[in-house]
């Protein structure tokens, strides 16, 4: 069809869609000789108040938008290393209680280790808030971003340690001294990695101090299984979180930062191994010393697996697989645990 003298193609702004339909609506009233233009003018009618955008959505609140900063601050959206500390935990609270723990104990060693971990994870992001920005992995973080001051960071601290200390209050006096220490190993652990290449062996000081507690908890002392199985854990954190140390080593590398994989260079595989065999042959004398039965084993040779498939995804070194392999350390262990508790299980039926 020829084009009606005085018709151009739409130019009113508002988008291709709605133009062309408008237009073309125009033009079909003003020559309505079929009844194909008369529905098309119908049409140009009722879409005449359409607009093609995309509706700008209400803004957040601003108390809101502050509560979602610190909970990426406690990294309450990641709950790996709430896992990673859990289960240790609970590794002590079930031998110490030879089984099931006592109800309340369970509680507050569960939420202490949820209020700890994310206090450290809070004075850690204060310490490297001068780190922090360099590092690809981290630059988005709350601190490092200026979405949440230093201030305030030490302010959440501050509650977190308090609500934890408060539940601490009603265990005995032994386990109230040694949370003093605990807050201190939390604290100060951050500061380390300016000084020493080791400070993945002071989070697993750290990140185990509630087994001891546990036992101190139970039985109103630390016999030396806890201290066995407390290095077992120290050992384990070491090697899992050089795992996480692998993914940042250039970075860190470049801002002056120190680590154990840095530490361990070209030799950071070797060394890997060395700490898992010896993390395993700790737990093995636990196994021993507590008199655990066949489930205990299995749990033990479920997390062998899962670290030697650890070294299979990681071994080329890549960050993705380095930062794999350290969250897999989850389930190891789960696995260990899961071997204690069903042998104490069996033990009582």
């Amino acid at each position: 069809m020829a084009r009606p003298e005085g018709f151009e193609p739409p130019t009113n702004g508002f988008g291709s869609h709605y133009s062309i339909r408008l237009s073309y609506g125009r033009f079909a009233m003003a020559f309505p000789r079929r009844r194909g233009a008369r529905i098309l003018a119908q049409r140009g009618r009722t879409m005449s108040y359409e607009r093609d955008y995309t509706p700008i959505p209400p803004p957040i609140p601003a108390w809101r938008e502050r509560l979602s900063q610190y909970w990426k601050l406690v990294r309450g959206d990641r709950p790996i290393g709430w896992l990673l500390l859990l289960w240790p935990t609970w590794w002590g609270l079930w031998v110490a209680a030879e089984g099931i723990p006592p109800l309340w104990t369970l509680v507050v060693f569960t939420a202490g280790v949820w209020l700890t971990r994310s206090g450290g994870c809070v004075i850690n992001d204060y310490a490297d808030r001068w780190l922090d920005p360099q590092v690809e992995r981290t630059r988005d973080r709350p601190l490092a971003s200026g979405k949440v001051g230093g201030r305030e960071a030490l302010a959440v601290f501050a509650v977190l340690m308090l609500v934890a200390f408060a539940l601490v209050l009603t265990m005995n006096r032994l386990t109230i001294l040694m949370s003093i220490v605990g807050v201190f190993l939390a604290a100060s652990y951050p500061y380390l990695k300016r000084y020493t290449y080791l400070p993945q062996v002071y989070l697993g000081l750290a990140f185990g101090w509630g087994i001891p507690m546990a036992f101190a908890a139970i039985g109103n002392e630390v016999p030396p299984i806890a201290w066995v199985l407390y290095g077992a854990n120290i050992l384990w954190a070491t090697a899992y979180d050089t795992w996480y140390a692998m993914v940042d080593r250039d970075d860190d590398l470049r801002a002056g930062a120190k680590s154990t994989a840095i530490l361990f260079g070209e030799m950071d595989l070797i060394a890997q191994g060395v700490l898992y065999a010896a993390t395993f042959l700790a737990l093995w004398l636990v196994g021993r010393q507590a008199g655990l039965g066949m489930a205990y084993w299995i749990g033990l040779g479920v997390a062998a697996l899962l670290v030697a498939y650890e070294f299979v995804i990681a071994r080329h070194r890549e960050r993705d697989a380095c930062f794999r392999a350290f969250l897999h350390n989850q389930w190891v262990g789960a696995s260990v645990f899961a071997g204690i508790a069903v042998a104490y299980w069996q033990a009582a039926h």
